[in-house]
């Protein structure tokens, strides 16, 4: 069991792949990737492998803390997201030496399917009424759309007219048979997010996702008393003491860690319990590939306060590949009534086309997040 190689595949539409290869032959997948910094975890990812090959795949914990505690400078977006997808492929490995699925070594199931909402409406929200009849009409009962493009520190209520209009416009077509989750993008400043969380309060949203910056932290208890909807954060923090503050001051309903950020399964996994003893659901962050969201699946199926999973098939970003292109078997993920099935295989429950990486990953990707300006020509969040 002892880690032979690590190799990194940079493939398209924005996503790093890593296959761990043991002496005996066995070989584990992860998704080490910040979106826009492919290139710069994967370089993180070469630095720690020096310090895992020759190492037992079976000794995660351990590897875990000498890649977090040995490094010194510690956390942030690039070394928790080189340590996630290592993380995740030691999994595969334990996962498939043992011939079971992640959950079962984490202590087994709790579910027997997992619900998963779909994106709609892309970066400018547009058209999302059709677009959630479209999805309703195959099997989705959940759906998420950003709430609005650009806007600026103090805007016009006209803006906060739109985005009333595009969610009333669901409701209109779909009533309660569909939930709806609105994305604020950490794109909204204070004073606007207090005015939009007020003005969608009407329509009984499932949850407003990260209505402002998460380092902004001290205004989510200010905007809970503002509004009843629950209140979702959580795909920029990183590792149990970045989640910390956020689970205990208050404020928060959901928190939505990303398994290729966070710390991989095994720090998600503690984090996901901190949350359950302040009564605070999970929902993953991963608008990512098929490796991500094997992991996350995973983790939902042996977590009791895991309630939906967000997915990126059809998602906006995916130009050029998507979800299912690269698996040799991609029914693993066949939505049936907005659930997946447990997934049975060993290891992560997938099967990576390897040939397929190997091809796409000689196109590579540059993908880069675009940078947006106010009207004045200020730069605004994306």
């Amino acid at each position: 069991m002892k880690i032979k190689s690590v190799e990194l595949f940079q493939v398209p539409p924005r996503w790093l792949f890593i296959k761990v290869t043991t002496e005996s032959g066995l070989v584990g997948w992860g998704e080490p990737v910040i979106e826009g910094k492919a290139a710069t975890v994967a370089a993180a990812v070469d630095e720690m492998s020096d310090y895992i090959i020759g190492r037992s795949a079976e000794d995660i914990e351990d590897i875990w803390q000498v890649l977090y505690r040995g490094a010194f400078y510690r956390g942030g977006a690039i070394l928790s997201s080189a340590m996630s997808g290592i993380d995740q492929a030691l999994w595969d490995i334990k996962g498939k030496y043992h011939n079971m699925p992640v959950y079962q070594l984490l202590g087994g199931a709790v579910r027997d399917k997992l619900r998963v909402y779909c994106w709609i409406g892309g970066d400018r929200p547009d058209e999302v009424a059709a677009a959630a009849k479209e999805m309703y009409a195959k099997g989705y009962s959940a759906v998420k759309m950003n709430a609005t493009a650009d806007i600026a520190w103090i805007d016009t209520f006209k803006k906060v007219e739109e985005v009333s209009a595009r969610v009333a416009s669901i409701r209109e077509e779909l009533g309660y048979d569909m939930d709806i989750a609105v994305d604020f993008h950490g794109r909204v400043h204070k004073a606007m997010a207090r005015v939009l969380m007020n003005e969608l309060d009407q329509y009984h949203l499932m949850f407003i996702e990260e209505p402002v910056l998460c380092e902004n932290e001290e205004a989510f208890e200010e905007l809970r008393r503002h509004c009843h909807t629950p209140i979702a954060t959580g795909e920029r923090n990183f590792t149990r003491w970045g989640f910390k503050n956020i689970i205990t001051k208050g404020g928060i309903d959901i928190i939505q860690p990303d398994l290729s950020h966070a710390g991989g399964i095994s720090e998600v996994k503690k984090i996901a319990a901190m949350a359950e003893a302040f009564d605070i659901a999970v929902a993953p962050h991963c608008p990512l590939g098929p490796i991500a969201l094997a992991s996350c699946a995973q983790l939902d199926f042996c977590t009791p306060n895991a309630f939906i999973q967000e997915q990126s098939l059809g998602i906006h970003y995916n130009q050029g590949s998507d979800l299912l292109d690269y698996l040799a078997d991609k029914s693993v993920f066949e939505y049936k009534d907005g659930f997946i099935e447990k997934l049975t295989g060993a290891g992560l429950g997938i099967e990576v086309n390897e040939e397929k990486v190997r091809e796409m990953a000689e196109i590579g990707h540059r993908w880069r997040n675009p940078v947006w300006r106010n009207d004045d020509g200020s730069v605004t969040e994306w």
